[in-house]
This record gives C-alpha cells, structure tokens and sequence, in this order.
C-alpha cells in the first residue's frame, strides 16, 4: 500500500514543514488550510508527487466534517493535526468568536479527524496520528510575572498532550501510533498573524520541529518535545501527574476538614 498523509494547517509553518519532509519521503498527500493559493503553489512545485488539496476552515463544523470524511474513507498511513490559531488574550478580553474558532481548531477539530481516522488505521492494523501542541500545554502553574495569561490557547494545548497519552494507551496492540509535539517557540508566520513581533526571541525552526517528531515516532515517545535536552524533565512531570492520580481517596483530605 501506497503511504498517505493527510496534514492539516498545511500552507506555512510546521505543516508545510511536514509536507515538504513526507513528500520527499515518498508519501501522497492530502493538504487542508484556508489559502486555496498556498496549496495549490505547494501541489504545482511538486510535480512528482500525489497532491490533493482540500481548501477547509476547520474551525467550522462544515470544514471538520468535509476533512473528517476524507479521513474516514481514504487508506490514510499518516495524520497530522496541526492546524492552528493563536488568539493571545485573557480569557474574559477574549471575544466569543476567537474563543469558539480557537477551541474549533485546536480541541474540536484534531479530536474528530483523529476519530475519523482510527477506525480504518485499527482495521489496516497500521497508521500514525501527530498531533501539535506546544510548551505552553505545561506552562499552567507559572504565575502571571513569568508567562502572559492565555487560558484558552494553553489550555486546548493541555488537551492535545493529554488525548494523546490516553489514545496512545487505548491503542496499545493495534499498530497504531499517538505522538503529540510539543516544541517552544518556532519561527512560522503563526505569531505575526496575531499582530505579535517576535523576531528578537530565539526561535526554532519548523523543520527542526518535523525533524524531532519523525525521531520521536523512532524512538517510540509519545510526548515528543523538540527543544527540551533532558527528556528526564517530562518523565518527572508524567510520574507526579500519576502519583496525584494514585493518591486519591473516598475519604476527605485532611486539610479540608473543619478544624
């Protein structure tokens, strides 16, 4: 079977990263984002390659179920759930439309190709779903002082790492594949098309993102993060967050009882 990839937020950025990487892989692609002009320039400089290209706005639900069902009915190899927005802001400045397009795009979306998408992976006994996150999914007990209020944003992102865990253990035995990426900061058009100049801040680049993903799937990481040296950090994280779990009680915690 021919390998098939299907990458979403496909027209910049670490999905364009993505698709220039699997296209020289050797993967057909299916290509969904917004700028019908981006992904036809992307399909007319690869003119070796499979390219089908899907114009969708998934933050609407029209755009989700027209991806979902190509995600259902097509032998996809590989998905990769990288769509996004930004909408910097606390959440009571947040307006009502960016808070629903951003939980569209980064919590809604990603959750329904992903199930449109696994059923046929089970089947085939193959398959990969890549879902992009960021840092930021870990940034919630930081306070004000050290990192800017974005309820919504980093928490959609929490959301991203935390599927991804508990699909990968759901899928454990079937072939096939949970990763979610969780790099810092990248050098994309992602902040400048939020009004945020971002130029002075070290930043990584989206092939090295692509690059540590690909190495992650190698390496059999669920949580893959590009730009964090000591993996033991995550693994330090990820057994706290199971000694809470494993902590609780029927019994109400002492500290809360009247004294």
């Amino acid at each position: 079977m021919d390998k098939l990839a299907l990458v979403t937020g496909a027209t910049s950025g670490i999905g364009r990263a993505f698709a220039e990487r699997l296209a020289a892989d050797g993967y057909g692609l299916v290509l969904v984002g917004r700028r019908e002009e981006r992904l036809a320039e992307f399909a007319g400089a690869h003119p070796g390659v499979k390219v089908r290209t899907v114009v969708a706005d998934l933050s609407t639900r029209d755009g989700i179920d027209a991806v979902a069902e190509i995600c259902a009915t097509e032998p996809l190899t590989l998905l990769v759930n990288n769509a996004g927005v930004a909408h910097y802001m606390p959440l009571a400045e947040l307006p009502a439309e960016k808070a629903g397009e951003l939980v569209g795009v980064k919590v809604l979306a990603p959750t329904l190709l992903t199930r449109a998408a696994v059923a046929g992976m089970r089947e085939r006994g193959e398959g990969t779903i890549v879902n992009v996150a960021g840092m930021i999914a870990f940034s919630g007990p930081a306070p004000h002082s050290l990192m800017p209020r974005r309820a919504v944003y980093g928490g959609s992102l929490a959301y991203l790492v935390a599927m991804s865990q508990i699909l990968s253990a759901e899928l454990e035995g079937s072939g096939v594949t949970v990763q979610v990426v969780c790099p810092g900061v990248v050098a994309t058009e992602f902040h400048e098309r939020q009004g945020l100049d971002l130029s002075a801040v070290p930043r990584m680049s989206a092939d090295d993102v692509v690059t540590a993903s690909l190495r992650g799937l190698q390496l059999g990481e669920t949580v893959c993060a590009p730009g964090v040296e000591d993996a033991g950090l995550l693994e330090a994280v990820f057994q706290a967050d199971l000694a809470a779990f494993a902590g609780q009680s029927p019994e109400l915690a002492t500290r809360y009882r009247a004294g």
